[in-house]
């Protein structure tokens, strides 16, 4: 099965899918989404399958995310449909990923975020692995651009050690790959140069499960004499800092406290403040309160609460504003509908979570962990 920009196929009990959209970075399509669901329906009962692959041949990325130009364009145009069509097909098959019986296996080199992370970091939850390589930059950039961070990430940055989850859904901040290793957002290291061999071995040598599969790629990911070291990472060496400061509180409780820092000659802090000013306030505030709600929440009640987000952030929020100013014109100078964290009210925030749908007619309402 093949489209495009995604091949499909399966080989040795194994289904493989490789994202090959180069040019665009392997940002998802609505084709791209399409493609993924039927292979899983497929492959969920089909008894000669045994695991799940999913990988870039393409050194630059593993996937970008999702296609925001086409989410621009749609919502430009008036058409709220195709909007919430890509979404829920986008979050339909996260939970697919999250709920797959068996093993899902994501390896994830070059730049991953938002919708990339949505179609990896379910691997955890399959009895699979979350492979990160020296080239990978992983990251939930949304507040940047007015969004939050969808496709079910609040889940996982809830459960990310101490403040860890809520520092990286405010700032976007980016991942190295010891970095994704600390925060529990990856599983095992693969070198770079060791993909392709990886693959070709999963095509060819012979499995009984699995989890035979599953122990031949984590004893691949074991022979390496120099590997990232979690406990060295730039996030372990702020942890002390981003618990300090993240632990609770809104946007503007953050920034007070990081600024008390940064005026007693944190350099860490100063930074982080400046972050914090570049994005969307009230993305800010979103953020916070999804993964704060997420930590209680399972990985559907997660899904049902993105899509609430997607209506309301594209009819009363700044996303549209904020992809104008990052990626389409590209001035850099968003003009947020609330220019400041300390003009966010509670109820900002509240009525963001408001849902479009009574339970019985939302279109997640049969996703079930």
């Amino acid at each position: 099965m093949t489209t495009e920009d995604i091949r499909i196929d399966t080989a040795n009990g194994i289904g493989f899918i490789a994202f090959d959209r180069p040019k665009a970075l392997n940002a998802l399509t609505a084709p791209m989404l399409r493609a993924i669901s039927e292979a899983l329906r497929t492959w969920r009962h089909d008894q000669a399958i045994r695991a799940v692959v999913v990988y870039s041949p393409h050194g630059r990325a593993f996937c970008a995310g999702g296609d925001i130009r086409f989410l621009y364009e749609s919502a430009k145009a008036g058409e709220r449909e195709a909007i919430d069509a890509f979404f829920i097909e986008e979050y339909k098959l996260n939970h697919a990923i999250f709920t797959f019986p068996k093993p899902y296996i994501a390896v994830v080199n070059g730049v991953v975020m938002g919708g990339g992370m949505g179609i990896s970091q379910g691997a955890y939850h399959t009895g699979g692995l979350r492979l990160v390589t020296q080239s990978t930059k992983m990251a939930m950039p949304e507040t940047r651009i007015g969004l939050f961070p969808d496709v079910g990430v609040s889940w996982f940055l809830a459960r990310a050690p101490g403040a860890i989850g809520r520092y990286l859904a405010a700032t976007g901040a980016s991942m190295a790959t010891a970095d994704a290793l600390y925060a529990r957002m990856a599983d095992a290291f693969l070198d770079d140069g060791a993909l392709p061999g990886l693959i070709e071995s999963l095509r060819h040598q012979r499995f009984l499960d699995g989890v035979e599969i599953v122990r031949f790629v984590q004893n691949e990911t074991t022979k390496y004499k120099v590997a990232p070291i979690p406990e060295m990472s730039a996030l372990a060496e702020a942890r002390t800092l981003i618990d300090k400061h993240f632990a609770a509180g809104n946007g503007a409780a953050i920034l007070a406290s990081l600024a008390r820092d940064a005026d007693a000659g944190s350099e860490w802090a100063r930074q982080t403040v400046a972050e914090l000013r570049e994005r969307s306030p009230l993305s800010v505030d979103v953020a916070l309160q999804q993964v704060d709600r997420a930590k209680f929440s399972t990985m559907a009640e997660t899904l049902r609460r993105d899509l609430d987000l997607t209506r309301t952030v594209f009819e009363r929020g700044d996303v549209l504003e904020g992809i104008r100013a990052r990626i389409v014109d590209k001035d850099h100078q968003p003009q947020w509908k609330i220019a400041r964290a300390e003009e966010v009210e509670t109820a900002d925030v509240e009525r963001m979570f408001e849902s479009a749908w009574t339970p019985a007619a939302h279109p997640l309402r049969l996703l079930k962990d």
